[in-house]
C-alpha cells in the first residue's frame, strides 16, 4: 500500500511539473490576451489586496453535468467562503493581530469536484511564480522594491480549503512541491493526516478515523450487530468507510450489505442500491459515509421504493444537519441519527450575514446567485449594481418560469431558511490560525515588540468590524518576513498554534496537523405540534460516546429497533456460526456444562455445577451419611440394642465367673467372642460417621477383626470338640494343645492372621477419602476402599466361617450334655444365609451409599447378634431365671446314658475294653468290668442337668476319672481331670 501510495505521489509531482511547465508558458499569452477572458467562468473569483495573500477554495457552485460547474449554486460553499471575508476583515481590524500588516485574499470556486479545483489551484502557483525575487535588485534611493499595494492578487502565503477531501488531497499535492501550507476546515480523510505524503496539510477538523469510532460507538450503544454501509467514491467515504469497517470488524459488528456511489451515479445506480440493502432484511441500520448530494439521492430511492419496513440511517457529517438536503425527504429522513462535528453559533457572523445584500457586497460575485436561490426570486442590473450585463441572463428563467423581481427589502434571516452553516466556526478558525502563527513570525523576524502578551492573544479579541481596513501605504511585513519558507513556517510556527476562537473552544493542532474531535450527535426529529422538523441534540462524542437514547425518534417504530442478523442466544446456549460472522443457530448446552465463550461450552467436571445463568459452575454439596438421617438411626439403634445386651452378658459373666456354668462354658473364648460381638456392633458408628482418615482406619480393622475374633475363638471351640469326641474311641493317650491357654493362643493366632491381611492391605491401598459421583448432581464422600477390595479383605472371614460351619456339621451328633456345637452349628448356618444375602445386596445398591453402608451396617450387626442370642441365651437364661442349675454335677443324662449303656452291654468290646453307644464317638464303660459299676447319685434328680442343656466339655470334665484306678471316688472338684482324655471317663448311672 506504501509503495502504491509513493507512486501515486511521484506520478502526482510529474504531472504537476508539466503543468507548471504550461503555466510558464502560457501565462505571458494570458497577459497580452487582456481583460477580454476575465467573463469566463474559471477566471471568476474572489481578489482582495494585502501585504499578505491567504487563498481560499470552497465549493460555491455544485458539480455540473458535462461540465466542471453545476448551474446550481452551492449554500454551504458560500457561507464558508463569507465566514473567511468575515474573519479576514476581523483580522485586519484587530490590532492585537499583525499590526500594520493586511491580509488579503484569493478565493476560488472549487466546483464540488477535484480535477477542477486542482485546475483553478494553478492561479496560486502562477502567482507564486510570477512574484520575482526583489532581494537582487535595488532602487535608485536604495531601498529594496515593494510590491503594489493595488494589486489584484500576489504571491499567496497559505490556502485555507479545500471542503471535500478529494479536492484536499488533489491540492495539497500540488501546493507542497512550492511550499504553501494549506489548512482545511472540513476535509476529514485518515490518509490526509499522513506527513510522508501530506507535509504541509494541517486542518481545523478531526481526521474521519475519530468520527468512524463514534459512528461504531452509537451502533453498540443500540446493541446493533449487523448493518449495510454506504459510501461514496473518492477519498472522503472511501477512507472514511474503511476506517469504520475496520473499527466495526474489532468490535463485533457485521457488515450484511458495503455499496460505494459512483461519483457520476444517478437514479438507477441509487435504486439499485436500495434494492441489495433490501435483500439483507435484518440489517436494518445503514450507516452512510456520503457527501451530502449522495445522501440526498440515497432518500429520494428510498422514497420511490416506496418500503414497507424502513432503513434507519445513520449518517456522517456528509450529511450533518443540512436542511436543504432533505427537502421533501423528511418522511423518509425522521428519525435518522447524524454525526456533526461540534460547533458553536457565531452570533457576531450571523449579523454579518444578516446585513449583506447583493448591492452591498460587491467583493463576493456569486452572491447575487447565492441571493436569488435563497428567496428564489432573480435580480435586476441595477438591483445587483454590477457592470456586467449578462450575469443574471441564465438566472431570470427557472424551468421555463419567469421569476419574479427580488424586493429590495429582502434580508436574511430565520424566517426565509437562512441557518449558520456547521463549518462555519472551523473556517473562521483557519483564518485566525494563519493571522497568530504570521503574527509569531512577524514578532520572530521583524524584531517588532508585541503590546499584548500571548496569553492575551489567547483570549482577547477586537471588536466586530466588517469593513474592509484600508490599506497603509507603508506595511510592517520585513523581507524576510516575505520571504520565509513555507514549509519551515508551517512546522515551526502553524502548528505550534494554540487560542481560543470567537466561540470559546481551543483551537491547536497535533503534530499530524489534525484537529481536535468532538462531536455532536444529532436526531431528526418532528417538531411537537407541528409539520415541521429539526436536528436534535441527543448527544455528544470527545473521546468517548455520551447518549441519551430516551431521546432519540425512531422512524414509524415506538422502540429502540433491532438491527441483528440473529438474535441474542437464551441462556445456557451458544452460537453455531453460519455464513456471515453475526448470523449463527443457538445450540443448547448439556445440562452439567457452561457457555465459556459464545460458540463454546464446557464441562463445569466432577463435583462441580453450572449456576442458573450458565456462566460459571459452583460446587456441589458433599454428600455423606448424617447422624439424623433415618438410614443411619435404624442400624445405630440395632447397634445400640446389641452393644447394651452385650455388656449385660459380659457383666452377669463377671458376677458368676467362678461359677460352674461360666467354668464349663470356657471363659478365655467365651470373652474373646463377646469382645468381638463387642467391636462388630461398635463398627456401625465408624461406618455411619463422616469419613476421615481416623474413621476410614477404624472401619478396615474394625470389620475384618471384628469378624475373626468371633469367629477364630468359634472355630477353636469346635475344633476342640471335634478333636476330643473323634480321637476318644481311637486312642486313650491325652491330647495336646487342648488347655484354656493353648486355646487362647490359638485364638490369637487366628486373629493376628487377619490383622496381618489388614495392614498389607492398608500398605497397598493407603487409607483416605475419596469423591464418588455416581452421577452429575451428586458428589459422595466416601472412604478410600474399593467394594472389591473390601470384599478380598472379607475372604479370609469367609474361609474361617466354612470351616467353623464344616466342624459345626461333624459335631452335630454329640450327646446333648455337649450339645453348644449344635447352636454353633445353628449359627453358622444362619451366618452363611446373612452373607450371602448381604453381598449381592452390597453390590447392587452401590449407587445409593446410604442403603449400602445401612445394609452393610445391619449385616454386621445381625451377624454378632445371632453369635449373641445363639450361644449365650441358654447360658443367660439359667444366670439370670434358674441360678439353682448353676451346679457341678457328676452325671450324664441317665435316660439317655442308660439307653447306651444297655445297648453297650450288648455289643462287642473294643479293644480298649469298652463298647460304644449309639453316638459314635462317645467311649461308655462295659457292664461287667470290676471298679466301674454305676452307682446311684444320693442328690435330687432335678438337680441332674435337663436334657438339651448348653453345657461345655469343662463340665463334662469333672465327670471323668482315669479308667485304672480304685474303686475310691476321685475328688469332683479336682483340676485332675480339666481336660477330656479318652482314658479319663466315669459314668454315673
Amino acid at each position: 500500500m506504501r509503495q502504491e501510495e509513493s507512486l501515486f505521489v511521484n506520478r502526482i509531482g510529474s504531472n504537476i511539473t508539466l503543468v507548471v511547465l504550461v503555466v510558464l508558458c502560457w501565462s505571458p499569452v494570458a497577459q497580452l490576451k487582456g481583460p477580454s477572458t476575465t467573463h469566463a467562468q474559471d477566471t471568476v473569483s474572489v481578489s482582495l489586496p494585502g501585504d499578505i495573500i491567504l487563498g481560499g477554495l470552497f465549493p460555491v457552485h455544485e458539480k455540473g453535468d458535462g461540465a466542471p460547474c453545476g448551474p446550481k449554486v452551492y449554500n454551504r460553499g458560500v457561507q464558508r467562503l463569507e465566514a473567511m471575508l468575515y474573519a479576514i476583515d476581523r483580522v485586519n481590524n484587530d490590532t492585537n493581530i499583525l499590526p500594520g500588516i493586511t491580509l488579503g485574499v484569493h478565493i476560488l470556486d472549487t466546483c464540488s469536484r477535484d480535477t477542477y479545483a486542482l485546475n483553478q489551484s494553478l492561479q496560486f502557483v502562477r502567482a507564486s511564480l510570477n512574484n520575482l525575487d526583489t532581494s537582487v535588485f535595488e532602487c535608485s534611493d536604495t531601498s529594496s522594491p515593494q510590491l503594489r499595494k493595488n494589486a489584484s492578487s500576489g504571491p499567496v502565503f497559505g490556502v485555507i480549503g479545500g471542503s471535500y477531501s478529494s479536492v484536499s488531497l488533489q491540492v495539497a499535492n500540488l501546493l507542497r512541491l512550492f511550499h504553501i501550507p494549506q489548512i482545511s476546515p472540513a476535509s476529514t480523510a485518515k490518509t490526509l493526516s499522513d506527513k510522508s505524503r501530506f507535509d504541509l496539510f494541517a486542518r481545523t477538523v478531526p481526521p474521519d478515523t475519530f468520527q468512524s469510532v463514534a459512528l461504531v460507538d452509537i451502533i453498540k450503544n443500540f446493541n446493533w450487530s449487523y448493518v449495510s454501509t454506504i459510501h461514496s467514491e473518492g477519498s472522503y467515504g472511501e477512507y472514511g468507510i474503511e476506517a469504520f469497517h475496520k473499527e466495526a470488524t474489532e468490535r463485533h459488528v457485521c457488515i450484511a450489505a458495503a455499496e460505494k456511489v459512483p461519483s457520476a451515479a444517478d437514479d438507477k445506480v441509487f435504486d439499485s442500491i436500495i434494492s441489495k440493502l433490501q435483500k439483507k432484511p435484518n440489517a436494518r441500520g445503514v450507516v452512510l459515509f456520503t457527501r451530502a448530494e449522495d445522501a440526498r439521492g440515497i432518500l429520494q430511492a428510498a422514497k420511490r421504493a416506496k418500503l414497507t419496513q424502513q432503513f434507519h440511517w445513520i449518517a456522517s457529517d456528509g450529511w450533518g444537519k443540512q436542511q436543504k438536503l432533505l427537502e421533501g425527504l423528511e418522511e423518509i429522513a425522521e428519525g435518522a441519527i447524524t454525526v456533526e462535528l461540534q460547533s458553536e453559533i457565531i452570533e457576531d457572523f450571523d449579523r454579518y450575514m444578516m446585513q449583506l445584500t447583493p448591492r452591498t457586497n460587491q467583493r463576493n460575485p456569486w452572491f447575487a446567485e447565492y441571493w436569488e436561490d435563497t428567496f428564489n426570486c432573480a435580480l435586476t442590473q441595477v438591483s445587483t449594481g454590477l457592470d456586467a450585463p449578462d450575469i443574471n441572463a441564465s438566472a431570470i428563467q427557472n424551468e421555463g418560469k419567469i421569476k419574479q423581481t427580488c424586493d429590495k427589502s429582502l434580508r436574511l434571516s430565520e424566517k426565509v431558511g437562512y441557518e449558520q452553516e456547521s463549518k462555519t466556526q472551523f473556517v473562521v478558525d483557519a483564518v485566525y490560525a494563519f493571522a497568530y502563527a504570521l503574527h509569531n513570525l512577524h514578532n520572530d523576524r521583524c524584531n517588532t515588540q508585541s503590546d499584548q502578551t500571548t496569553e492575551q492573544q489567547k483570549h482577547q479579541h477586537s471588536e466586530s468590524v466588517w469593513y474592509r481596513k484600508p490599506i497603509d501605504s507603508k506595511s510592517q511585513a520585513c523581507p524576510e518576513m516575505a520571504s520565509y519558507d513555507g514549509k519551515d513556517f508551517y512546522n515551526n510556527y502553524l502548528l505550534n498554534v494554540s487560542f481560543i476562537d470567537l466561540a470559546g473552544s481551543e483551537v491547536k493542532f497535533d503534530r499530524q496537523g489534525d484537529g481536535l474531535a468532538r462531536y455532536d450527535i444529532l436526531n431528526y426529529q418532528r417538531l411537537e405540534n407541528s409539520s415541521g422538523y429539526h436536528y436534535k441534540v441527543i448527544g455528544k462524542w470527545f473521546n468517548s460516546l455520551q447518549l441519551n437514547s430516551q431521546t432519540v425518534v425512531w422512524n414509524k417504530a415506538a422502540d429502540q429497533p433491532t438491527s441483528a442478523c440473529s438474535l441474542p442466544c437464551e441462556v445456557g446456549m451458544i452460537k453455531k456460526q453460519q455464513g456471515d460472522t453475526c448470523c449463527w443457530i443457538c445450540d443448547s448446552c448439556e445440562s452439567y456444562e457452561y457457555v465459556f465463550d459464545d460458540f463454546t461450552c464446557k464441562d463445569c467436571g466432577p463435583g462441580l455445577w453450572p449456576y442458573p445463568d450458565k456462566l460459571s459452575c459452583f460446587p456441589l454439596d458433599i454428600e455423606y451419611m448424617r447422624w439424623n438421617s433415618l438410614f443411619a438411626l435404624i442400624p445405630m439403634a440395632i447397634a445400640l440394642l446389641g452393644i447394651a445386651l452385650t455388656i449385660i452378658v459380659i457383666v452377669l459373666f463377671a458376677k458368676n465367673h467362678d461359677t460352674p456354668l461360666v467354668r464349663a462354658s470356657g471363659r478365655e473364648l467365651s470373652y474373646t467372642l463377646l469382645f468381638g460381638i463387642l467391636v462388630c456392633y461398635c463398627n456401625t458408628f465408624a461406618l455411619v460417621a463422616k469419613p476421615t482418615i481416623v474413621s476410614c482406619v477404624l472401619q478396615r480393622f474394625g470389620i475384618g477383626v471384628g469378624f475373626s475374633i468371633i469367629y477364630s475363638a468359634l472355630l477353636t471351640k469346635t475344633n476342640r470338640i471335634s478333636r476330643i469326641f473323634h480321637s476318644a474311641s481311637k486312642s486313650a493317650q491325652r491330647l495336646k494343645y487342648i488347655s484354656p491357654q493353648s486355646q487362647v493362643v490359638i485364638t490369637a493366632s487366628l486373629i493376628a492372621i487377619q490383622i496381618l491381611i489388614t495392614m498389607i492391605w492398608m500398605v497397598v491401598e493407603p487409607p483416605g477419602t475419596r469423591f464418588y459421583y455416581p452421577d452429575r448432581t451428586e458428589v459422595i464422600l466416601k472412604c478410600k476402599i474399593q467394594d472389591m477390595s473390601f470384599l478380598f479383605s472379607q475372604l479370609y472371614n469367609m474361609i474361617l466361617i466354612t470351616i467353623c460351619t464344616v466342624y459345626a456339621i461333624k459335631t452335630r451328633k454329640i450327646p446333648e450334655n455337649f450339645n453348644e456345637s449344635k447352636f454353633i452349628g445353628f449359627t453358622m448356618y444362619t451366618t452363611c444365609i446373612i452373607w450371602l444375602a448381604f453381598v449381592p445386596i452390597y453390590f447392587g445398591t452401590g449407587n445409593s451409599y446410604e442403603i449400602q453402608i445401612t445394609t452393610l451396617c445391619i449385616s454386621i450387626s445381625l451377624s454378632a447378634s445371632v453369635a449373641l442370642v445363639c450361644l449365650y441365651s441358654p447360658k443367660v437364661y439359667i444366670l439370670v431365671f434358674h441360678p439353682d442349675k448353676n451346679v457341678r454335677k457328676l452325671t450324664m443324662n441317665s435316660t439317655v446314658y442308660r439307653r447306651s449303656a444297655a445297648a453297650g452291654a450288648q455289643g462287642p468290646p473294643t479293644s480298649s475294653g469298652y463298647s460304644r453307644t449309639q453316638a459314635p464317638g462317645i467311649p461308655l464303660p462295659t457292664a461287667g468290668t470290676a471298679g466301674t459299676t454305676a452307682t446311684s447319685s444320693d442328690r435330687p434328680s432335678q438337680n441332674s442337668p435337663r436334657p438339651g442343656l448348653d453345657l461345655d466339655l469343662d463340665q463334662s470334665q469333672t465327670n471323668i476319672v482315669h479308667r485304672g484306678s480304685t474303686s475310691k471316688n476321685s475328688d469332683p472338684d479336682s483340676e485332675e481331670c480339666d481336660n477330656i482324655e479318652p482314658s479319663c471317663i466315669r459314668v454315673k448311672d
